[in-house]
């Protein structure tokens, strides 16, 4: 194993813990970064980028209303879906320190939910902050929140889930994506789950979810060799004190944050112990960044679309709210092509990791992505130094690059914004080692 220098140690914690360096980040030492990460506190950048509200979403169509009604009504859905996606890009990238906002990232992949099916933006925003609020704190109020959040009952068919006719979508998935894993519960379970889920509902012109007493089922029900009169917080409880939950929820941090080869029994081991009782997400991660993996050179992730782009939008200090729409609307549409757009995961499971993001198509969008950045950053600076090279992997925060890398950059180091959309899209910056 080759550890880390402490610089490219921090720079992993900026990788991982956040979306990459901005300038100066990588002057300050291992310790002192990751306690501003994972302190939480108030952030001005942040703060001075409040959530919009979109407002309720248009009301359905009648099913005989015309071609031009039902398309209007679709247009008005989409226009708040896309000022909801615009407005956390742009959060992520004016954070003075972005690990809430990237922690929410990984709690919507993990507790993903889609505004393809939810179709109210207002929502998927409420549920964005309930996962804001929880991003560093305690597992079991997180959960708590997810499976009575009113996008979620929508997403997972909460609506339909009444006593006498418990439905099992949300049981099943929170089980088996959320809180314990495959193989960990039996087809009774699920059905018994369900039951004690049942009465929660949700409206799409709403903003919170209700528990209707007459739809819920308060019988007793026997979930994982237990027997009770669950509800959802309950149920909750229950799943999580099995003791297959801690390594399967610190195994997903792992998976998503340090390596997708799982860690070894003993590291695991020794996460699930700073998880703990109370299920504390802060020393999860804590603990994760003590850990030899974590300091290894040859531990490297693919980043996400998201990831990359919010990354980038940091180093070279480009703000989408600064963006004119035409800008704006490329910059979206270039990470669709790359497969990844917030707020609408490909299913429940969330999205790909790795090489899943490596294609020839994602490449061609990805490179259209950094040359909309590049035409808007200011990159005085890397034109001025002699070094252009090195000058702009400064500003990505990129260790050093490879000679086949360093090539390509000196063919184009005549233009800046060239040189930055190269190495935005080479392998240093895309893969964070």
């Amino acid at each position: 194993m080759v550890v880390l220098s402490e610089r490219a140690a921090v720079r992993r914690l900026h990788d991982r813990l956040g979306f990459g360096p901005r300038p100066g980040d990588l002057d300050r030492g291992f310790a002192e970064t990751r306690d501003r990460l994972l302190a939480g506190s108030p952030d001005a950048g942040a703060a001075a980028t409040p959530m919009p509200d979109p407002g309720p979403p248009p009301d359905k169509p009648d099913k005989n209303a015309d071609k031009a009604t039902k398309q209007q009504a679709r247009k008005q859905t989409q226009a708040q879906a896309t000022q909801a996606v615009s407005w956390w890009l742009d959060r992520m990238a004016a954070a003075d320190l972005a690990s809430v906002e990237r922690l929410t990232w990984f709690w919507h992949g993990h507790f993903a939910t889609g505004e393809q099916k939810v179709r109210s933006p207002r929502l998927m925003l409420a549920q964005n902050q309930a996962q804001r609020e929880h991003a560093l704190g305690s597992f079991t109020e997180l959960a708590r929140a997810m499976v009575v959040d009113p996008a979620m009952l929508l997403w997972l068919d909460g609506n339909s889930n009444k006593a006498g006719k418990p439905n099992e979508n949300l049981s099943r998935e929170f089980m088996e994506l959320f809180a314990l894993g495959v193989g960990h519960y039996a087809e009774n379970d699920v059905r018994e789950a369900a039951r004690a889920l049942t009465g929660w509902t949700a409206k799409r012109d709403g903003t919170a979810s209700q528990l209707v007493a007459k739809r819920h089922d308060d019988g007793v029900k026997r979930i994982l060799g237990t027997s009770g009169d669950f509800d959802a917080r309950s149920f909750v409880d229950l799943v999580l004190s099995r003791p297959e939950s801690a390594p399967f929820v610190a195994g997903r941090v792992w998976f998503r944050l340090v390596s997708t080869t799982a860690p070894p029994a003993d590291t695991l081991n020794r996460l699930v112990a700073a998880y703990g009782s109370h299920r504390d997400i802060r020393s999860l991660l804590r603990a994760i960044t003590d850990e030899p993996a974590f300091h290894d050179s040859a531990t490297s992730l693919v980043k996400q679309p998201v990831e990359w782009l919010a990354g980038l939008l940091r180093a070279l200090g480009v703000r989408p709210a600064k963006l004119d729409d035409k800008t704006r609307t490329q910059l979206l549409a270039a990470l669709r092509g790359m497969g990844q757009v917030p707020f609408q995961p490909p299913s429940v499971g969330g999205w790909a990791a790795g090489g899943a993001w490596l294609t020839t198509s994602a490449g061609v969008a990805r490179l259209h992505a950094a040359q909309l950045v590049a035409e808007h950053a200011d990159l005085g600076a890397v034109a001025k130094a002699r070094d252009k090279a090195a000058a702009i992997g400064d500003l990505l925060g990129v260790d050093a690059w490879s000679d086949r890398t360093r090539a390509a950059l000196a063919g184009v180091a005549g233009n800046v914004r060239q040189l930055s959309t190269v190495a935005a899209c080479a392998p240093e910056y895309v893969v964070s080692g």
